[in-house]
């Protein structure tokens, strides 16, 4: 069957990986992924064949899975969280004309916005924007519009991607961005290693959270005004009446 399914496999713990994603994987021919995500999948799945790439050659994954699919094999194209969400799914269909014989389909998994969210508490109980801070693919300014547009409407944000090697003050960037529309006591939330080895969170301020350090395998919540902290949990009200 010349079949691709791009399957989000969630946060990393195996135990959070969906049931369809799991059959999935245990029922394709090969399995194909950037190398950190082929890791984390690799001893629950060890009789499949495996090939991966690094970071920043999403099209060459795309085309050698596509290359495998079209010799009859089932293809399973693995990404963290929800494949739909910052993942291969557009691209998979941006290069599937040139392989029309190739059928796909999506299977979601959980995105970190959810599980980060599941770790904090209940940081998305109303309205929310989820924005990245990589500006490989998106130009500062864009991202720059939307940290202002989201913080102006009062939405609870989620910022994925909030630092790495070369962007160490773009988090800070971003918050003093927000800083123009939201209080310095904003309740914000950091969940870090989401499902895998070192999972931990922070609960802190907007203003905190503007001198704190994070990386790559962190996710940023930022309150609304009408986030609060309960217990050690972070939780933005959905505004049912107490009866």
């Amino acid at each position: 069957m010349n079949k691709i399914y791009v399957v989000g496999i969630g946060p990393g713990e195996y135990e959070q990986m969906t049931i369809r994603a799991e059959r999935v994987l245990r029922e394709c021919d090969i399995i194909i992924g950037y190398t950190v995500y082929v890791d984390l999948v690799k001893k629950h799945f060890p009789e499949k064949e495996f090939m991966t790439t690094p970071m920043r050659q999403e099209e060459k994954r795309c085309r050698i899975a596509f290359e495998q699919a079209s010799q009859g094999k089932t293809v399973a194209m693995i990404c963290s969280g929800d494949a739909g969400v910052y993942g291969m799914t557009g691209l998979i269909y941006e290069v599937s004309p040139e392989y029309p014989e190739v059928e796909i389909e999506s299977v979601c998994g959980v995105s970190a916005v959810i599980s980060g969210a599941g770790l904090l508490g209940a940081p998305l109980i109303h309205d929310f924007a989820v924005i990245s801070l990589s500006d490989l693919l998106t130009p500062w300014e864009k991202i720059e519009n939307r940290l202002l547009a989201a913080s102006r409407a009062d939405m609870v944000v989620c910022l994925y991607n909030p630092s790495s090697i070369k962007r160490k003050d773009y988090l800070k960037k971003a918050c003093q961005f927000m800083l123009e529309y939201k209080a310095s006591d904003t309740v914000c939330g950091i969940a870090q290693n989401i499902g895998r080895e070192g999972e931990a969170f922070r609960v802190l301020t907007l203003d905190e959270l503007k001198d704190t350090r994070v990386d790559m395998f962190s996710t940023v919540f930022v309150g609304n005004s009408q986030t609060k902290v309960i217990g050690n949990k972070m939780v933005t009200p959905r505004g049912y009446r107490h009866e």
